[in-house]
């Protein structure tokens, strides 16, 4: 009962959160790279993957779900975003008797070289610039009893553009709680991004300033830029497997979600495995979000046994962005 009610404490604090928003607040908080999901998988469901996890990839979402994880896994996931922009993820995971689970990850936002322009020099100057970001952390996860998982993260962040650049730290925190109905039905919630806030600095900002007359002094100034808070995400999610027989498995699961930055919405997805090796997956992203542009998520995913102690993953995923056009990820991963 202790650990339902944490559980449902945390959803409270979603919930009560969420009613006091009562505007979007859209482009006021820094890393949005940190809202790109990963792992076709969970993308292939929909991103209802809060009450899913279960392996490598549950470090973005809820790192409770890496306590499932009894092997040594390793994962690497691709994303090719619209504008020509990449993410990429690879984690690795390690199941310790006794203490629980550990892992580490990094994700990387990387973009093409664009041309330096000014209103004087409009075609460009000759210079080029780049942008990206950057997070990298450690996990912790452990089962509290036979049913209740909770995990951690902390990690840093860094973005930039040109020659300046932002960082901090953040924190993440998910639980999970098993009920043996329906073969097998989860609730689990999480919070992801807590942490400080942002601030762009570097040499783009320094100005030069007169001071006193036309033939006065020229003085270094920086520009005061403004810090921006992390985009903390609250999930609360429930799964059932419907259908859990010898070569059959049939999970449904989904998501409410809890931006600082914009209205809420509702991820939904199914999966279905055959024979512990081919899985079909289908579901709906940011349903009720308001002015979103996401929508339908497919996917395919097959996990192949090589030797007795060593098993391969493949994931493919497909998610429609409306007028910004697809998105395709692409995942990898190994137990052993």
């Amino acid at each position: 009962m202790r650990y339902i009610k944490l559980i449902l404490l945390i959803i409270m604090v979603s919930v009560s959160s969420a009613g006091a928003q009562n505007l979007a607040k859209t482009a006021t908080t820094a890393a949005q790279f940190l809202k790109i999901g990963v792992s076709p998988r969970a993308i292939g469901m929909g991103g209802a993957f809060t009450a899913t996890s279960d392996d490598v990839s549950s470090m973005y979402w809820n790192p409770a779900g890496i306590a499932q994880n009894y092997s040594r896994s390793a994962y690497f996931n691709h994303v090719e975003w619209f504008a020509d922009v990449q993410l990429d993820f690879a984690g690795v995971t390690s199941h310790i008797p006794g203490l629980g689970t550990v892992g580490m990850f990094i994700s990387v936002l990387t973009m093409d070289e664009m041309l330096v322009r000014t209103i004087e020099q409009p075609e460009g100057t000759g210079e080029y610039f780049s942008a990206g970001g950057l997070t990298a952390g450690i996990s912790y996860a452990r089962n509290l009893t036979d049913n209740f998982s909770i995990g951690f993260n902390a990690k840093y962040v860094t973005e930039y553009i040109w020659n300046e650049s932002a960082s901090g730290v953040a924190f993440d925190i998910g639980t999970m709680y098993k009920i043996p109905i329906l073969n097998e039905f989860r609730l689990a919630a999480s919070i992801s991004n807590f942490g400080t806030k942002m601030q762009l600095d570097g040499r783009d900002i320094i100005t030069l300033k007169q001071i006193g007359t036309s033939t006065g002094n020229l003085i270094n100034t920086d520009l005061e830029m403004e810090a921006y808070d992390l985009p903390l995400l609250f999930r609360v999610g429930v799964a059932a497997d419907l259908i859990k027989m010898d070569k059959n498995v049939l999970t449904v699961a989904i998501d409410a979600v809890h931006p600082n930055d914009h209205y809420e919405y509702l991820n939904t997805g199914i999966e279905y495995t055959w024979n512990e090796m081919l899985s079909l997956r289908g579901g709906y992203k940011s349903l009720f979000e308001v002015d979103s542009e996401q929508g339908l998520t497919l996917g395919v995913g097959l996990n192949y046994r090589l030797l007795s102690t060593i098993r391969v993953q493949i994931d493919y995923a497909y998610q429609d962005f409306g007028r910004l056009t697809e998105v395709h990820y692409l995942g990898m991963g190994v137990k052993f």
